[in-house]
C-alpha cells in the first residue's frame, strides 16, 4: 500500500506544481515555489518549541503529511493517519488548480 501511496503523492505533488504554474505563469518561479513551500513548513515546524504547533504544522503542511504514506511500522506515533494525511496534500492540490483555473479563466478569456 506504501507504494500505491507515493505514486499518488508524487501524481498531487505534480498537480500542485501544475496549479501554482498556472498562477504565477512561469514554470521556473513554480518550481521554486513548490519546493520552498514544501521545504518551509518542516523546517519552521521543527523550530518551534510547542509541541501542539509542531503537530498542527505537521498536519497541514504538503510535504510532511503527504509523505507520511510511505510508513510501514509504528504508524501510532504519527499526528494523523497516513491516507488522511495524503488526502491533505490532494486539498493543497486542488487548491492550487482551483486558484489557478480561476485566474487562467479571469486573465486569458
Amino acid at each position: 500500500m506504501s507504494a500505491l501511496g507515493t505514486v499518488l503523492y508524487l501524481v498531487l505533488i505534480g498537480l500542485l506544481r501544475f496549479g501554482i504554474a498556472t498562477v504565477v505563469r512561469d514554470s521556473a518561479t513554480s518550481i521554486g515555489g513548490v519546493l520552498g513551500l514544501l521545504y518551509i513548513v518542516p523546517i519552521t515546524s521543527q523550530t518551534i518549541s510547542d509541541p501542539d504547533w509542531q503537530r498542527l504544522l505537521q498536519q497541514v503542511g504538503p510535504m510532511s503529511a503527504g509523505l507520511s504514506i510511505q510508513a510501514t511500522t509504528d504508524l501510532g506515533s504519527l499526528p494523523t493517519s497516513p491516507w488522511a494525511d495524503l488526502g491533505v496534500t490532494a486539498v493543497w492540490a486542488a487548491a492550487a488548480l482551483i486558484a489557478g483555473g480561476l485566474l487562467l479563466r479571469e486573465r486569458d478569456a
